[in-house]
């Protein structure tokens, strides 16, 4: 473990990161956020967290954060998410997460920072032959925000083998709803998340939910996700810490998801029941880029970490989601 124990995170002022922050910070850990605020809010930042509005490729900023905070871990989950605009415009993602955190990791290193946690995607897996998928699984991202994602955790695993930096990199699912006491929550109007986009609709901020893709090799046709909330993603941010602290293993690959998923048109189903109100949909083709199935198994997470999710549960998820909807629209 670092001697330095204050942690850095980057796009704290984000959807995911600001949950983390608050977890970190209920966990007991000195917390200060980098966020350029391209995609994020200030206001989801607690205001006696130290903020700076830079960006993570910005080496002299980054340097002067970790040596006036005594920095000695970095929470990285600055970058772009949005899978069809990465088919749409690749170079952004291998620009934003690709090439930044190559920046991001070379600081951290030439500054001597221990312990690094990445924020990485199950679209490295592409479209999965075996569900639930392992850690294990074969790497063949289909669009480039997969494969700008997985490109870091290379860059982690041969920084780790070089210059003795221990990291994880969690390999999200489908992330959703809010924090329960509402202190953070998905601002983006634009946000591309079915459950986001859905509660939207109910709460009657958007006309129309598009269900992309009616055709796929499922029960109902439309795709499959495993959708985990965003409080218990946090959480696992703060036992994944923990063991990379502990150093018994120099990088950790973690798959971060419930283990089981539902169709696009059964979260229709729950968003209608939760609310009491229709879904307004149409069909709309399949997008680029998106795999039919993917459905995490958490079993190594379960294992390496303390992590027990506490949100397990569709209804709950929908309920947070559209209830910090309604807290928008109030504003």
């Amino acid at each position: 473990m670092s001697k330095r124990a204050a942690v850095l995170i980057t796009g704290g002022a984000g959807y995911i990161g600001a949950h983390a922050v608050l977890a970190l910070r209920e966990a007991g850990h000195e917390v200060i956020v980098l966020d350029d605020l391209s995609t994020g809010y200030r206001e989801l930042v607690p205001r006696d967290v130290p903020f700076v509005q830079g960006g993570v490729a910005d080496a002299g900023v980054v340097e002067t954060l970790i040596d006036t905070h005594d920095i000695g871990t970095v929470i990285h989950f600055a970058g772009s998410i949005i899978v069809p605009e990465s088919v749409s415009d690749p170079l952004k993602y291998y620009r934003n997460n690709t090439c930044a955190s190559r920046s991001l990791i070379e600081t951290c290193v030439r500054c001597g920072i221990s312990e690094f946690v990445f924020s990485s995607t199950a679209a490295v897996y592409g479209e999965p032959a075996l569900v639930p998928v392992p850690e294990s699984a074969p790497l063949n991202p289909t669009n480039p925000y997969g494969s700008s994602k997985l490109m870091v955790e290379w860059m982690l695993r041969d920084a780790a083998a070089a210059h003795g930096l221990r990291y994880a990199a969690l390999r999200y699912f489908n992330v959703a709803g809010a924090d329960p006491l509402y202190r953070a929550g998905q601002m983006s109007a634009d946000a591309t998340h079915l459950i986001k986009r859905a509660s939207r609709v109910v709460t009657g901020a958007l006309d129309c939910l598009d269900i992309f893709g009616q055709d796929y090799d499922t029960p109902d046709g439309t795709c499959i996700r495993d959708y985990i909330h965003v409080s218990d993603l946090a959480a696992a941010h703060v036992d994944v810490l923990n063991a990379v602290r502990k150093g018994e293993e120099p990088g950790l690959i973690l798959n971060c998801g419930y283990g089981h998923g539902f169709s696009v048109r059964e979260v229709i189903a729950a968003v209608e029941e939760v609310s009491g109100r229709p879904v307004a949909t149409r069909d709309a083709p399949r997008r680029a880029g998106d795999p039919m199935r993917l459905v995490a198994d958490s079993t190594a997470v379960l294992k390496a970490t303390g992590w027990r999710p506490r949100h397990d549960d569709l209804a709950f998820i929908v309920r947070t989601a559209i209830e910090w909807e309604r807290r928008i629209g109030r504003g």
